[in-house]
């Protein structure tokens, strides 16, 4: 399927897992233990968005190896080396935010990351390269379209008496993700995709949003501290 019915199936699948991502994000931002676990969603989302760079990478070279003929293929590859450019050096804004929320950077490069993070990005990696590299681009959605809210990092900072610089990726993203996420959804409506690629894009954002899911429930319960 081509066209706008692309975009249009998959906002409507993801509009049902989404009260329960509104939940746990609602239950992550709670006013309650918030500074704590505020550094710990830091720590968490490096953990995460620290792959986002090479994935894009492998997911760019897995297009240069699809069987020819593949209409796929170019305007994919253009994309992820695209994206990867616009993503390089945001897992540095989060430990920089660490840094100015008086937390050790260290602790995020060495501690080992949670399972829900691996099987967030090892999903992806496995699909790149055992299926097709089009099914990153339901991860991609899902992470760029639940993007902080605009208002987020000032009440952040307000509730936890951190200083502004602890909430740069917070900030910058909830300015720069709605605008990749408008321009991915129009990329799904020009690719020429068959059913069953569809069908996997599909089953990549609803995986991922299942994920991100449970890892927000997973650092609501959670005051803070290392695991």
């Amino acid at each position: 399927m081509s066209g706008p019915a692309a975009s249009v199936a998959l906002r409507i699948k993801l509009g049902l897992a989404a009260p329960a991502l509104r939940a746990a994000s609602a239950a992550l931002w709670r006013p309650t233990g918030l500074r704590p676990r505020y550094v710990e969603y830091l720590c968490t989302m490096h953990a995460l968005i620290r792959a986002s760079v090479p994935l894009l990478e492998r997911a760019a070279l897995r297009c240069a190896e699809l069987p020819p003929g593949d209409p796929l293929a170019d305007p994919l590859r253009r994309y992820f080396e695209e994206h990867a450019g616009e993503e390089r050096g945001h897992d540095a804004w989060l430990l920089a935010d660490l840094a100015a929320a008086g937390a050790d950077p260290a602790v995020a490069l060495s501690r080992l990351p949670a399972p829900v993070v691996a099987e967030l990005a090892g999903a992806q990696y496995y699909w790149i390269e055992h299926h097709h590299p089009v099914t990153l681009l339901g991860y991609i959605l899902v992470l760029e379209g639940n993007a902080p809210a605009p208002w987020l990092a000032d009440r952040l900072a307000r509730q936890t008496g951190l200083p502004g610089a602890a909430f740069r990726t917070v900030r910058d993203h909830a300015a720069l993700d709605s605008g990749h996420v408008a321009s991915l959804y129009g990329l799904l409506d020009a690719l020429p995709l068959t059913p069953a690629q569809e069908a996997a894009v599909a089953v990549s954002a609803l995986r991922t949003a299942h994920g991100v899911t449970h890892l927000f429930r997973q650092l609501a319960a959670r005051p803070g501290g290392s695991r």
